[in-house]
């Protein structure tokens, strides 16, 4: 295994063979764009890979539903490469002129940079074995429902995707990091996240004789404050566990107390193990806090992903392609974020490693992810299809 932390050997720049593949992958990530798809809906998405993948002499394996998985080269496989595939529940707001036309739905994740990328790695890898067999395979995966839990990484590995694979890289794209570069960090880079729904039940009554009452509000209150603050002094600080509210609901009237009511929010962690010991103990604090109160409690707990956790042999494998394709400064450090990404499940089973890629303009508008106004720019696929490609490259020369 090669030490890619003090490799100075650039591979082969991949950067002038995109030079005329470039406006057609800008072309398809803006068809992408103007017909984004739901999880586990991507039916269009999928077509249009496929035929894409077969036009370039490639045999591509359409997965249960949705989705799609094509090998290119021959021999032992090298890694993986995975690219998701579909899109958000949000109205778009950016006035491009190849905006959504299923209203209501749009890529605001940037998933069809994602997809684009994906297909450009293969297709780049497609001419390069034509030219001269690789040696060995790369897998491209295009996965769809990454953005419902517990995602479609999961189906995918139901499905054989992994078989054979030592590895597997990826990318996701930040509007904080500027066009050009791209983002890593050794171990965790995204959090565990889960769902936590909590049901209240018990006597309502008159706001003037709490006493008579189950005093519901109340006790949503206290669990609302002190399970957080429990769970924050029975798990390891260092496991960034948070436990976050985004709804409680109860009552209709301000002098009366609700025979119910209910609260969810999200449990996020950095740590796989104290995301299991956490969701053991969640169930427990729920029913300690709540039972001075006497209020029935039923508590939901859906798991969702665990924490995406990059080896440092892959991480460094692309920081080396980044440096050999973008140059010197191309790679900066990116802070490990509390959003959930299902590219973990794959990481369960093998080694690898997901890179930020940037897409901020330099001296552009500044946007966030799943906002309905996130703009791309563009450049960054073809920056996106240099480092992937260039590591595969050197993903074979590992074997």
């Amino acid at each position: 295994m090669r030490n890619y932390t003090t490799e100075t050997e650039p591979t082969p720049l991949v950067g002038p063979r995109l030079e005329a593949l470039l406006p057609e992958l800008i072309a398809f990530r803006r068809d992408l764009h103007s017909h984004p798809e739901l999880s586990f809906h991507e039916y269009r998405t999928t077509d249009r890979l496929a035929s894409r993948l077969e036009a370039a002499g490639l045999t591509p394996r359409r997965l249960e539903g949705t989705g799609v998985v094509v090998d290119i080269g021959s021999g032992p496989i090298a890694t993986a490469v995975r690219g998701d595939i579909d899109a958000l529940p949000i109205i778009e707001e950016t006035g491009l002129p190849f905006a959504s036309r299923n209203h209501g739905v749009t890529h605001a994740c940037g998933h069809d940079v994602h997809t684009t990328v994906a297909l450009g790695v293969a297709l780049a890898l497609a001419e390069l074995d034509r030219e001269r067999p690789l040696g060995a395979t790369v897998r491209v995966i295009f996965q769809p429902a990454e953005e419902t839990m517990p995602g479609g990484a999961v189906s995918c590995i139901d499905q054989g995707v992994l078989s054979g694979v030592p590895r597997i890289m990826a990318l996701h794209c930040d509007p904080r990091i500027e066009v050009g570069r791209i983002g890593t960090r050794i171990g965790p880079i995204t959090s565990a996240s889960d769902t936590i729904r909590i049901s209240l039940t018990g006597r309502g009554g008159h706001t003037s004789r709490p006493h008579l009452t189950e005093d519901l509000v109340f006790a949503l209150a206290q669990i609302a404050i002190n399970v957080p603050a429990v769970l924050s002094r029975r798990v390891d600080v260092r496991s960034g566990v948070s436990m976050v509210w985004g709804q409680i609901s109860a009552g209709a009237a301000p002098n009366a107390i609700p025979a119910s009511g209910s609260m969810a929010g999200t449990m996020r962690c950095l740590d796989r193990e104290a995301w299991h010991s956490a969701g053991e103990l969640l169930d427990e604090v729920v029913q300690q806090v709540a039972a001075p109160y006497g209020v029935d409690v039923s508590l939901e707990h859906t798991r969702g992903v665990p924490p995406v956790v990059n080896s440092e042999h892959e991480t460094a494998l692309l920081e080396a392609a980044a440096r050999a394709e973008l140059g010197e400064d191309a790679v900066v450090l990116t802070p490990q974020s509390m959003g959930g990404e299902d590219f973990a499940w794959f990481l369960a089973e093998v080694p690898g490693s997901m890179f930020r890629l940037g897409t901020h303009t330099p001296g552009g508008e500044e946007y966030d992810l799943h906002r309905g106004d996130y703009i791309v720019d563009e450049a960054a696929i073809g920056y996106g299809v240099q480092v992937l490609t260039a590591a595969a490259l050197r993903s074979i020369r590992d074997l």
